[in-house]
């Protein structure tokens, strides 16, 4: 019979016929359309014609469709619902698509044509989408090696496969820490955890096949749990479990791999001429260098310091006055935190949640999108990855825009955190192809014939993780290179974090955010209560994320470290990190950074992006309505539908007519006054 993943899709809009693939059609589908995509390779390395644009550059803008269609499936099933066999696939293919990937960068012929056009462009009549794609693919053939010679680029082709099968295994290693621990809860150690969490928790029990309730790794359950449990023991339990995931020792311990892929990045660096990964790695970035990153880091850090320290004070008089004595500690924090938001804002977790239920969520989501942009959402009834999966079509004045999919619920077989991804890209080049979005989130699953309910935490995550969907369903360039997110590491969080900027318009809360039970909408004085405490805990958050972010950087600067822990400990050590914080991300469990290089050297990208984000909607504040058309008009032409059409500073210019400073940032995370 004919593999179903090499068939032509006759499917509704082209979606992977899921109820006909099984794991085993993977890998030979796999050496197919590697071979296919070898072929088309080589035939535009090997053209007997003159290099021409259209003969080289947009030929290799539309090569290798086919693997790149299986990649897309295969990515989103791995990363969604791993088993063994997805996992022996993953292990197999990193190398194979590494030297696949050298393949094509180090192929001689091929870069010599490419290098031709770029001589010669002046006299080429390109318009500037073409003079873009030009470049950047040139500058991607030189930044993966193409001008090495010799013993250089046999190295850096050995480089890079090494790295590849060590972001699997880091990636591996994690998801198994974060599936098998489980934290079994006895009647009574359920005893002042709101009724919410109980029924996750009795939810995630019954998943994992244990007799009662249970606290796993997901973010959806132990935030909660160390936010409510008065059992300080079982809340340190929980809180060890978490920080210390892919540093157990065993198997699955990441330390050693994440030292290995530090040196072999420093290797790969210096090879192509640069002093550290850092620089080589943020040349292409809005900061440019390691010296701008570390300045916008460390401005905030200072206020953000101080105000976590103020507030370290008063929860630790808050613990004394429970007669627990000595020094707060991380698993202390989140507990006493929740009180004092009780206790100043009158604002209660267990009382907010039955207004965020997640079917109302996403209607506010997608509402929000057709306000702003004319969006239309319309369920499908599609053959999908997993049963938890939903899908939309999305269109606008009756055209077609994209399929959305998403799928908001945690599992064992999930990596932890959200994302977005698109198995399919839009583009004009070769016929109109609109985009294929997932966006994935690890939600807690409610028990079944139970509405779900996320926290205001849970519900800015949705928006987040929309905001990058919208960039892709817009999308409206000819060639798949620059499409959607295919932009700066830094200006890529720029519309997620913009987007979650609606959930906080009062009237989308007044719309939206209705009880679970009686349908009433939030009352208007939670309402309020909710918005004004928008900045509680932020320095918290503020440090947890930007002592991330620094020792990211400092792990890719200079020498790579023989041991990346006691580095992360002396950066700490280093920027006074306050007692009862730690890292965000720690080292060993650090996927942004380790997983892949995505974000390696650029997990400062989040706050990059958020400088820009306070300034955008400073810009619908200004019009005097978040949901003014002229505004939406400017922010879908010059950013969303734009893709990497033009560097980040350019497009953010055109939009808001220069770029911004710190001030809006503090100012939004209430640190201005810490300052």
């Amino acid at each position: 019979m004919t593999n179903p993943l090499l068939a032509e899709w006759s499917t509704p809009y082209n979606l992977p016929p899921h109820d006909r693939i099984s794991d085993a059609d993977f890998a030979p589908a796999f050496e197919v359309a590697m071979a296919e995509a070898r072929a088309e390779i080589a035939a535009i390395a090997d053209n007997p014609e003159p290099a021409s644009f259209a003969n080289t550059i947009e030929a290799l803008e539309l090569a290798g469709e086919k693997l790149d269609r299986l990649l897309g499936l295969f990515h989103s099933l791995a990363g969604t619902d791993s088993n063994d066999a997805r996992q022996a696939l993953q292990r197999e293919f990193a190398p194979k698509l590494s030297a696949h990937s050298s393949e094509i960068t180090m192929n001689p012929r091929l870069f010599a044509r490419v290098e031709a056009l770029w001589q010669d462009h002046d006299a080429l009549g390109l318009n500037d989408e073409q003079m873009r794609v030009l470049m950047l693919t040139r500058r991607g053939f030189v930044r993966a090696g193409a001008q090495l010679q010799g013993a250089a680029r046999q190295r850096l082709t050995d480089v890079k496969s090494r790295l590849a099968v060590l972001g699997t295994q880091f990636t591996q290693n994690l998801l198994a820490d974060e599936r098998d621990w489980v934290m079994e809860l006895s009647e009574d150690d359920l005893a002042g955890l709101p009724d919410f969490f109980v029924a996750s928790a009795r939810a995630a029990g019954e998943e994992r096949g244990a007799d009662g309730p249970v606290v796993t790794l997901s973010r959806s359950l132990i935030v909660p749990f160390l936010q409510f449990s008065p059992d300080r023991a079982l809340r340190r339990e929980a809180y060890e479990a978490w920080a210390s995931r892919g540093a157990g020792g065993g198997d699955t311990d990441n330390r050693g791999i994440a030292a290995e892929i530090l040196k072999l990045r420093q290797e790969r660096a210096e090879l192509l001429g640069y002093r550290d990964f850092a620089s080589y790695k943020l040349e292409t970035q809005m900061a440019k260098t390691p010296e701008r990153v570390r300045d916008l880091l460390m401005s905030v850090w200072r206020p953000a310091r101080a105000a976590a320290e103020a507030d370290a004070e008063k929860l630790e008089e808050m613990m004394h006055a429970d007669g627990v004595n000595g020094r707060l500690e991380a698993w202390d924090w989140r507990y006493y935190a929740e009180k004092r938001r009780k206790a100043e804002h009158d604002l209660d977790e267990a009382a907010l949640k039955p207004y965020f239920q997640l079917d109302r969520m996403i209607a506010a989501a997608f509402d929000c999108a057709g306000r702003l942009f004319g969006l239309e959402f319309a369920p499908l009834d599609v053959p999908l990855n997993h049963p938890d999966a939903r899908a939309w079509e999305v269109t606008r004045n009756g055209r077609h825009m994209a399929v959305f999919i998403a799928d908001y619920f945690a599992r064992g077989s999930k990596r932890s955190g959200a994302w977005c991804s698109a198995s399919r890209s839009q583009r004009k080049l070769g016929g109109e192809v609109r985009a294929v979005v997932h966006n994935v989130c690890n939600f807690a699953k409610p028990a079944k014939g139970q509405p779900a309910l996320l926290s205001y935490d849970d519900a800015r995550t949705l928006f987040h993780e929309f905001g990058h969907a919208l960039h892709q369903i817009l999308s409206d360039v000819t060639h798949p290179s620059i499409s959607g997110t295919s932009v700066a590491r830094d200006f890529v969080e720029l519309p997620s974090q913009l987007f979650e900027h609606w959930l906080e318009v009062p009237e989308v809360l007044d719309k939206y955010a209705t009880h679970v039970r009686t349908g009433a909408p939030m009352p208007r004085d939670m309402r309020d209560r909710l918005l004004a405490a928008a900045t509680h805990d932020m320095g918290f958050q503020t440090v947890e994320y930007i002592a991330s972010a620094l020792v990211d950087l400092t792990l890719h600067e200079g020498a790579a470290p023989d041991d990346p822990m006691a580095k992360q400990t002396a950066v700490l050590d280093e920027l006074g990190m306050p007692h009862a914080i730690r890292m965000r991300h720690a080292t060993p469990h650090f996927a942004h950074v380790f997983a892949g290089d995505g974000y390696s050297s650029g997990y400062y990208s989040y706050m990059w992006s958020e400088v820009m984000d306070a300034d955008a909607f400073e810009a619908f504040e200004e019009a005097g309505d978040p949901f003014d058309p002229e505004t939406a008009e400017r922010l879908e032409r010059f950013i969303l539908s734009a893709g990497g059409v033009d560097e980040a500073e350019a497009l953010y210019t055109r939009f808001r007519g220069s770029l911004p400073g710190v001030e809006a940032l503090l100012k939004g995370r209430g640190l201005v006054d810490a300052a």
